[in-house]
């Protein structure tokens, strides 16, 4: 059994096993609630076991016996809810859903007195109550969760599973955006702390790295041990009610010279370099670790708090930047060829892969020729693909936008929404197979300056401009 998979068994286990802890705590606090559910629901929560769920949500919702009681009915609640199977859990959401919902009937009644209302006095009474009307109790049930042990983790994973339940069912999408919004409000930037990771972290954070690791694949201790050695640094977003949960996190390598290929960088047998020699921080993963927060901003000017960090502790580095991958070229570059054909290249290109081709797919050209396997180990095929690829991939990032206007690139969004600048295209510079896949093995420096980023930003999310160096807006006109 290789390492990977052991490590991987390991974090089952323990994730199990802290499964099992928390419905025990859930257990103990929810033996406080007078109405608490006896025995456990089926796991695909039966029509008798909804009736006694939708009593439940509804004492959850009573404010009777304070504080404490109410903590109690919401930690059985959640005990419930964990005990439930993919159907039981979808069935449990889609009664929270549908029955804990606003009033409708309500709201259109507020409405309608207000319209109506002539006096001041009286519609700041009526926009109050209508204020109160249009936040359905099931955010006030949610909300509950808060004071529980993991009750935020809780949530969050809860909304994990609802996006994929919710993309085919009205009902589920309100709930989820409903949970979005609450957790959006408990987890903006300012509430969140930036913590360097190391080698001496506890070995349970250090195993997440390498679970939630989402560019380049940790693929062993050794490697992850690399990733944290004396030039490099590991810095994670935390989240006070889940401390033991990164959000997201940053790999830096300290180097000399900006990057321009990830192998080389992610090397094990490579000397550890030494941090008072490095003029350049290269960023070169950058890894969401929650699902459940996917649409919340966490990312925002993260780079520039770790800039700010550098900064600080190594004063003498004078450039920072990414590595970072162009994860969507391939497949806008799929449908390129299908929708352009040989329109994509110009007239020398287009002679030039014909010369590599067969008379029968001449006409193929770069499909053909990004076809083959190892096309970047055929020197000739790769010559020839070198320039049309550069060219493509600058108008990929530069110029092909989403119908709001941003970078469709998602990696080019985070980092312009972040205030960088697109620096350099590094050819060849990933030649994995998730690189070759997704990049076609190509990746780009975006440039962090410190005096610059804020600009960058506003001119990006404001005005939808892409900050670009000059050899990038060349290559487009190449």
């Amino acid at each position: 059994m290789s390492e990977r998979n052991s490590f991987l068994d390991t974090v089952v286990d323990r994730t199990l096993g802290n499964l099992r802890s928390l419905r025990t705590a859930w257990r103990d606090i929810a033996a406080q609630a007078r109405g608490a559910i006896s025995g456990a629901p089926r796991p695909e929560l039966s029509r008798d076991d909804a009736e006694r769920l939708r009593k439940q949500l509804r004492d959850c919702l009573d404010d009777r016996g304070g504080v404490v009681r109410s903590r109690a009915r919401a930690a059985d609640l959640g005990r419930t809810y964990l005990a439930l199977n993919g159907t039981g859990r979808e069935r449990f959401l889609k009664l929270l859903a549908a029955e804990f919902d606003i009033d409708h009937q309500a709201v259109a009644g507020l409405g309608e007195r207000l319209v109506r209302a002539n006096e001041n006095a009286e519609r700041r009474k009526i926009e109050r109550e209508l204020r109160v009307a249009l936040e359905p109790p099931r955010i006030k049930l949610l909300t509950h969760f808060n004071a529980l042990p993991e009750g935020v983790k809780f949530l969050v994973d809860m909304r994990a599973e609802l996006i994929s339940l919710a993309a085919h069912d009205a009902l589920l999408a309100g709930l989820e955006r409903d949970l979005k919004g609450l957790l959006a409000s408990w987890f903006d930037v300012g509430f969140l702390a930036l913590t360097r990771i190391t080698w001496d972290a506890p070995a349970a954070l250090l195993e997440k790295l390498i679970v939630y690791e989402a560019v380049h694949e940790i693929r062993s201790w050794t490697d992850l041990k690399n990733r944290l050695e004396a030039d490099r640094r590991c810095f994670a977003y935390f989240h006070p009610r889940m401390p033991e949960e990164p959000l997201i996190f940053v790999e830096v390598a300290l180097v000399g010279g900006m990057s321009d290929n990830v192998q080389s960088l992610l090397d094990e047998a490579a000397p550890v370099g030494d941090p008072a020699e490095a003029d350049t921080a290269i960023f070169y993963s950058i890894s969401n670790c929650q699902r459940g927060l996917a649409g919340i901003s966490l990312g925002d000017f993260l780079i520039k708090r770790v800039v700010d960090s550098l900064a600080a502790e190594l004063p003498h580095l004078k450039t920072y930047a990414t590595l970072s991958p162009v994860p969507g070229f391939r497949a806008w570059l799929d449908q390129r060829i299908l929708e352009e054909g040989e329109g994509l290249l110009t007239a020398a290109e287009r002679k030039a892969m014909q010369q590599l081709l067969p008379a029968e797919l001449a006409t193929q050209g770069l499909g053909e020729l990004l076809s083959r396997p190892r096309w970047h180990a055929e020197e000739p095929v790769a010559q020839v693909l070198k320039a049309p690829l550069l060219r493509l991939a600058a108008r990929y990032l530069m110029t092909e936008k989403t119908p709001r206007g941003r970078a469709l690139d998602p990696v080019a969004h985070f980092h312009l929404t972040n205030g960088a600048r697109m620096e350099r295209l590094n050819w060849l510079a990933d030649l994995s197979a998730k690189g070759l896949q997704q990049s076609a093995g190509m990746m780009i420096n975006y440039l962090y300056r410190q005096a610059e980023i804020e600009g960058n930003h506003e001119a990006y999310t404001g005005e939808g401009q892409v900050a670009a160096s000059a050899a990038m807006a060349r290559l487009i006109k190449s």
